[in-house]
């Protein structure tokens, strides 16, 4: 009887072992499950830095320098300074021709090189900077690569206006406008507006594209529309486009670019006009004057007052190297004292209206650097400004409708700008 409890207690015995080694083993096992999942839990994982290139080049591992183009530096002086070779340089050149002229590089404007910075210090890439809208990139990693670079450009819209203090130009520049936008107001105006005699009163409004880069302005774009009130009288332009060309017109539709501008120059004084009668300042006698002398330093440029045909260009004992252009069966002009004449100017080019023809200087009978400006109409010298010449084209019929929606919301725009009373700057909006 003993024997057989004794048999029963060790079967229980080695049960109870069974199950506590079985109970262990298996939490064990479920230990070891879960102990990734607590170590992937505490990893800390490190992500690398952003890579930041430009011209597909890695800059972190370059060294860049900028500087400027002093004065008789060319090219192969630069690049010799990093170990380029004048063999080099030659097909850097070469290969940049259909890009841009690198032979013509210019004294005072900027540039990059990177390099790398290692001990070798080798050249990857040189950047010149044309303009700030047109950088010129070499890249040499691998060969010799010539492209521009693709510089972010933003355009907005801004409506100016100025009432004349001394000048057009003081005006726009007071506005923090670009200087451009001044010739291109004059340009625009250069028929209804005459610039030689402006007054204090004299306004302006315009609505413009001004274009910058990273927040700087460069130049001004299209004028969408602009008045000038000069004399109590108000003169409109609004861009239109016709015939995939953009023009300007008035409000009555009329192209505000006449057949001649009123000027071969631009902001430059009068110092005689048309007279049949003047004291001559070299001669010393009375004489007529069949002519307007436009008195500017010498090198400015002349510019033809209309489109046609040069019949003459050439020098003169008094009349200095001059240019003369035939306009149509009626009007020709011509142009006196020119320091040069303009390259390619010659009997039978054809030139535009705007175009340069010469620069002012004192060549012949002259006192000093102007340009004699001469008008004839029907063959018989007449005072330009009191000709009344036929306006350009108008606007189609067929684009009426569009012209007068169109004129319509840029007046409306135009003459909400308001001026203040007093002299100081007018209101900015953008």
């Amino acid at each position: 009887m003993r024997k057989g409890k004794l048999g029963v207690f060790v079967a229980l015995l080695l049960v109870t072992v069974v199950a506590i080694s079985y109970f262990i083993n298996n939490n064990t096992k479920s230990s070891k499950v879960q102990t990734p999942i607590l170590a992937a839990v505490d990893t800390i994982v490190s992500i690398p830095a952003e890579v930041i290139r430009k011209y597909g080049l890695v800059l972190d591992s370059l060294e860049i320098e900028e500087n400027k183009i002093q004065k008789n530096q060319t090219l192969a002086h630069i690049l010799g300074e990093y170990n380029i070779s004048p063999l080099m340089v030659r097909q850097i050149c070469d290969q940049s021709k259909d890009v841009y002229n690198l032979r013509n590089i210019h004294s005072g404007k900027s540039y990059k090189v990177y390099k790398s910075k290692d001990s070798l210090n080798a050249l990857q890439c040189f950047v010149y900077e044309a303009s700030p809208m047109d950088h010129i990139v070499v890249k040499l990693t691998d060969g010799v690569e010539v492209f521009r670079d693709d510089i972010p450009v933003d355009t907005t819209i801004r409506s100016i206006g100025g009432k004349i203090e001394s000048s057009l130009y003081e005006t726009i520049s007071s506005l923090n406008a670009t200087q451009d936008l001044a010739a291109n107001l004059a340009q625009m105006f250069a028929w209804q507006v005459d610039f030689f005699k402006l007054f204090d009163g004299d306004n302006f409004k315009v609505i413009y594209e001004e274009i910058s880069v990273n927040g700087q302005p460069l130049k001004a774009g299209k004028i969408l529309g602009a008045s000038f009130e000069q004399h109590g009288k108000t003169y409109y332009a609004i861009n239109f486009e016709e015939d995939g060309k953009s023009k300007y017109f008035n409000e009555e539709g009329l192209n505000v670019r006449g057949a001649f501008l009123k000027a071969p120059l631009k902001f430059f004084r009068i110092t005689s006009r048309f007279t049949k009668k003047r004291f001559h300042p070299v001669q010393k006698r009375f004489k007529a004057h069949l002519g307007t002398d436009y008195a500017a330093p010498t090198g400015t440029p002349i510019i033809a007052v209309g489109s046609g045909t040069v019949i003459e260009a050439k020098y003169s004992q008094f009349n200095g190297n001059y240019v003369k252009i035939k306009h149509n069966g009626t009007y020709t002009t011509q142009y006196l004292h020119m320091s040069k004449i303009a390259k390619g100017m010659r009997k039978g080019t054809g030139v535009v209206q705007g175009q340069v023809i010469g620069y002012v200087g004192s060549t012949g009978l002259a006192s000093g650097p102007h340009v004699c400006y001469r008008f004839w109409k029907h063959g018989k010298q007449v005072d330009p400004r009191n000709e009344n010449v036929v306006q350009s084209d108008p606007v189609k019929k067929a684009n009426r409708a569009a012209f007068n929606l169109l004129k319509t919301e840029i007046i409306t725009k135009l003459d909400s700008i308001q001026l203040k009373q007093d002299n100081d700057i007018l209101v900015v909006n953008k």
